[in-house]
């Protein structure tokens, strides 16, 4: 670590600690040179994350194209932008978890199973895209398995 005063080489680590709730250390270090003391923080370098689309072009996994997605499926409906935010993270939390290439498949499935719980309607409008629905039967069986799903324990049926 060059110092940022007389630009020498050498220098002491003299106090270090976490940071940023264990996600970062910060090292406070005295120049061998002029003595002055000065801070750096370490942090994890995140591994870059690819996603493989359908037609087999790779490209770098970009949040925001992911938040743009759910933005046009949960409008007019009771979601919020914290709650957009959180699925966001969610999402590349555990794509980054799976490996440094993942599919577009493996983005929507998880987009997918985040919104379910969220917001019937959401999910429908983002599954409708997804899994490019062509008909009105496309709508009509992801429906009947969302509502499936959604079907009471010991209820009986009149």
């Amino acid at each position: 670590m060059r110092c940022p005063w007389c630009d020498h080489p050498n220098d002491k680590v003299v106090d270090s600690r976490t940071a940023e709730h264990g996600e970062a250390i910060r090292r406070r270090r005295q120049c061998l040179q002029c003595g002055r003391r000065f801070t750096t923080f370490e942090r994890l370098e995140e591994v870059s994350l690819l996603v493989v689309k359908r037609e087999g072009a790779k490209e770098p996994f970009d949040r925001a194209k992911l938040v743009a997605g759910v933005i046009k499926a949960i409008k007019n409906r009771p979601v919020t932008e914290e709650q957009v935010a959180q699925v966001a993270a969610s999402v590349e939390d555990k794509l980054r978890r799976k490996g440094p290439v993942v599919t577009t498949q493996e983005v929507g499935i998880e987009v997918l199973a985040l919104l379910r719980p969220l917001d019937d309607v959401a999910y429908l409008r983002f599954a409708s895209v997804y899994k490019d629905f062509q008909e009105l039967t496309d709508f009509e069986r992801e429906l009947g398995l969302l509502l499936q799903k959604r079907e009471p324990v010991g209820r009986t049926p009149t």
